[in-house]
């Protein structure tokens, strides 16, 4: 070691502490209503400091926003930590865990570690370093796969297939789109996974592990996919559930019912993950005579899809080239596509091509989108000012957000909750608008806003923002 204090791989070494230094002054900010979060459940109505428990033994890596009712982060150590509860209101599943106003990991496999993690209503997803799916929650959402928990006091993995009602749409064996380095994806024959009912005693038992509010929850369950399927983002609707494969794949499984499911049906329930064929031309609905063949045979719309996003009951995925396609249901005009329509097939949002769109997000009724210019884009239900539009007008295509506040801004990413929106912004600046029943958008009181607002947050730079359901968590660095 050298008189200033460095090795001979000087360099690298302080790149490293550099690195290190960094990730030790990553911080969670939460606002919001929890349940439960708080003896007196009273609503955060300006950002406060959520602690990484002591016992994880490591820092913040990333927030995932979370349910109706409960919040989610990743630890560096890929732990994923919940906090708040989904007891309000006799809501009673088996999803966050159920620490109160405590941030607690939750209880996977010791093994696992997870990458990425997101919430629907009352079920979670994560997406684990090796690039398994885990899930748990609200029963409807679970597939086939097995699962893991206590029974009966004693650890137990079990297989096991839900309800009889559960189908597999008939575009499983649909051809599906993807990369090129794809076997079964590309060819949309993915092989079947086998289900075995579990015997009526193992029901039973499963059954007597939770309480009588919880026969409609599942424990974390390990989702069965095709051999060689790897996921590396997952994202939760209110019912239904979207993963991404590594070649550009998009998977499905869940309630169906208004084509968020992208399966060209109405399928209530898919027990198990099936291919949604996003690029394939005849998925796209109608296309106007002064588009170009080369739009026309989806070469413009891209040959994989990069980003995934669920809504309430609708679904949007972003493509290589930066094209917008959605599916699912259309009553507010959430899937932008100048209609109130649901779209049961991924159609591309015609208006948007020519612009590059790179991130995505869906709320209840409504969907936000954000370009490579950064600029913001919205369109869907608007009853609480939640595209920040000015008015609370909905509508059916998207639009430009031109407000006083965004002038000359760069937005770089996007989260919705229910009924309101959040944003990150070059400059370190954070936005919010939308519904603030419960001080969901950190301004420190609960009047709904129309258009983008400013959340001010001392000596923090903003690296990342998740909206839950009536809350709103923002990952930034101390800029101490």
């Amino acid at each position: 070691m050298n008189g200033d204090g460095k090795s001979e791989t000087g360099p690298s070494a302080a790149a490293a502490e550099e690195d290190e230094e960094l990730v030790s002054r990553k911080m969670v900010y939460m606002w919001g209503y929890l349940p439960g979060a708080s003896p007196q459940r009273s609503p955060l109505l300006s950002p406060a400091v959520v602690k990484i428990p002591p016992a994880v033994e490591s820092s913040w890596k990333d927030v995932s926003g979370g349910g109706c009712g409960f919040a989610m982060a990743t630890s560096e150590s890929g732990k994923l930590i919940t906090w708040g509860s989904t007891d309000d209101l006799g809501q009673s599943y088996v999803t966050s865990g159920k620490h109160g106003e405590t941030p607690e990991p939750f209880p996977l496999p010791p093994a696992v570690c997870v990458e990425k993690a997101e919430a629907g209503w009352a079920h979670c997803v994560a997406v684990t370093e090796s690039h398994e799916v885990y899930t748990w929650g609200w029963k409807e959402c679970i597939p086939t796969g097995r699962v893991f928990g206590q029974v009966e006091g004693d650890s137990c993995e079990m297989n096991i297939a839900f309800s009889a009602e559960q189908v597999s749409p008939s575009s499983q064996g649909r051809k599906a789109s993807g990369g090129t380095s794809s076997q079964t994806e590309v060819r949309g024959r993915p092989e079947r996974t086998k289900k075995r009912r579990i015997s009526p005693g193992k029901q039973a038992a499963e059954n007597s592990s939770q309480s009588e509010n919880n026969d409609l929850s599942a424990l974390p369950c390990l989702v069965s996919l095709a051999p060689g399927v790897r996921i590396v983002s997952v994202a939760a609707g209110g019912r239904h559930t979207l993963a991404l494969s590594d070649i550009g794949q998009v998977w499905g499984w869940g309630y169906g019912g208004e084509g968020q499911l992208g399966s060209g049906s109405r399928v209530r329930l898919v027990s198990s993950p099936h291919p949604i064929p996003c690029i394939e031309p005849s998925s796209y609905g109608q296309v106007s005579s002064s588009m170009s063949s080369e739009v026309q045979c989806g070469r413009v719309l891209g040959s994989y899809v990069k980003k995934i996003a669920c809504g309430g009951r609708h679904s949007a995925v972003i493509t290589d080239t930066g094209a917008l396609l959605t599916f699912g249901w259309g009553l507010y005009g959430q899937c932008g596509q100048g209609s109130t329509d649901d779209e049961l097939s991924p159609t591309c949002v015609s208006s948007l091509l020519g612009i590059r769109i790179e991130g995505v997000a869906a709320g209840l009724w409504h969907t936000v989108c954000v370009s490579s210019d950064g600029d913001v884009y919205s369109f869907g239900g608007n009853q609480f000012g939640q595209l920040g539009t000015g008015c609370d007008q909905a509508e059916t295509l998207p639009k430009l957000l031109e407000a006083p506040n965004l002038e000359n801004v760069n937005v770089k990413t996007v989260s919705c909750g229910a009924r309101h929106t959040a944003v990150t912004a070059d400059e370190g600046k954070v936005f919010c608008w939308g519904w603030n029943k419960y001080g969901q958008l950190g301004l420190g009181d609960v009047i709904d806003r129309n258009a983008p607002s400013e959340v001010r947050i001392k000596d923090c730079v903003p690296k990342n923002i998740a909206c839950g359901w009536w809350h709103t968590l923002l990952l930034g660095q101390s800029s101490l």
